[in-house]
Parts: C-alpha cells; structure tokens; sequence
C-alpha cells in the first residue's frame, strides 16, 4: 500500500539525512549561534512552497525569537500560484528585498530551494554575502545536479552558498509511482527539510546555552503566561524583524 511505502522512504531518508548531513547542520547551528550571541538576526528565505520553512520557524512556540522571515507576496503561492514561479526567475528582486530590511554582517542567511536553479534564490545568497552575511543552503544534491541553472551566472544555489546541507529526496522529489499512471508522485523534501531547519535551530539553542547565552524563546499564546511573554519579545525585537 502506498501510505505505507511513503512512510518507509521517507524513514529510509531522513535517516540518510541525519547521519550523512550531521556535520553540516552542526556548522549551520554555529553560524546560528554566533549571530543569536550577538543579539542579531537569522534571515530564513525560500520561494513558492519553499516560504514554509521560514514559516516553520518563525514567530512560532518554542521557536527563537531573533528569526527574520523572509515572507514578500510576491514569492508566495497566493493571491496566483503561477506568479511566484514567474518572480522567482528574475534577477535582481531579491538584493532589493534584502536592501529593505535590517541586516548586519553579524546576522546568518539560510536559504531553501530543492532545486537551487532559480535566479531568485542565486541572487539572495549573493546579496547576503555582499552584506557580510553567512549563507547556510538547503538543497537536494540528487535533482539540483541534474537541472541547468536560471541565473545569468549559470551558478546553483549550492555553488554560491557557505554551507550546504543535502536534502535527501529523489530527482523530481515525488518518489511513489503506480503501474499505468506516467507521472510520480509524493514528495519528501517538506518532511526532510523541516526536520533539517528545527535541528538547526535545536543545536543553535544548545549551542548558546552552553556557551552562556539565554537565547530568546516564543511561548505558546494559548499558555496562560503566553501573551505577557511574547509581547515583550515583539516590543524588543520589532524594529529589527519587519514581520512582526
């Protein structure tokens, strides 16, 4: 059954994920940490379906306050879901982003796409390197090797990135397929990469509890305690994180 086959690869690769990507999410949980240590921000940036991971960690219970999503409606999958795959292949939008918000050679950059091909996402790691920035990538080694790049450099994300974790899916993402249906389907790299952005921001926490840094944590709102806390998180952290 195929519930059941999915639930076995995807066990099968997030395995692969943790093991063989350890010591790249330990170097992604350093650069974290050294810039939450110097009470700066981590810029989390993705494009279409990708927005998610900076979701995932961002404004959340239990996730760190000094994250900065990169959320703009024009790489987000409403109002028109073709228009985000338009505006992710054009250069230039995203060092403009970038310009619009806070940012500090202390802060960290950690960028999403599966593919690494687009201009939009070349061009965010260029523009946060040019600040100063580290940039931490996300990308599957096996489908961005075997895609052409959209950037005018002809680079991938992974060739202009500090630090590139290996997202574990097949070529393509979807890995089930069924006698007498062409076309693949069910993706895994939501699954692998959402467990890779909260083991980063896991190990980025222990790393600066260990070093004597209380790094600032959202509680729950439905907690009772809840809205006191975070609204001062928000009134300290609002004029640096343009989402808040």
């Amino acid at each position: 059954m195929k519930h059941v086959e999915y639930y076995d690869i995807v066990k099968d690769q997030l395995e692969k994920q943790m093991t063989e990507e350890r010591e790249n999410i330990e170097k992604a949980a350093e650069v974290c940490a050294d810039a939450v240590m110097k009470d700066r921000l981590i810029h989390v940036f993705g494009c279409g379906h990708s927005q998610m991971f900076a979701m995932e960690v961002f404004y959340r219970a239990g996730g760190m306050v000094p994250v900065n999503a990169l959320l703009v409606p024009h790489l987000s999958l409403p109002p028109k879901a073709k228009l985000s795959t338009f505006q992710e292949r054009v250069e230039g939008f995203s060092q403009e982003l970038l310009d619009l918000e806070n940012t500090s050679s202390d802060d960290a950059m950690i960028i999403v796409s599966i593919s690494g091909r687009n201009a939009a996402v070349v061009d965010m790691a260029l523009a946060a390197q040019e600040k100063g920035m580290k940039v931490i990538a996300l990308v599957s080694e096996k489908f961005s090797s075997h895609v052409s790049s959209r950037h005018s450099s002809g680079k991938n994300l992974k060739d202009v990135a500090d630090i590139v974790i290996d997202i574990k899916c097949v070529q393509g993402d979807a890995c089930l397929s069924l006698e007498g249906l062409q076309t693949k389907f069910s993706g895994t790299s939501t699954v692998l990469g959402m467990t890779v952005m909260n083991a980063i921001m896991a190990r980025t926490i222990e790393l600066c509890v260990e070093k004597g840094h209380t790094p600032p944590i959202y509680v729950s709102s439905n907690l009772d305690e809840g809205d006191d806390i975070n609204k001062k998180y928000i009134e300290e952290y609002r004029g640096i994180i343009s989402c808040l």
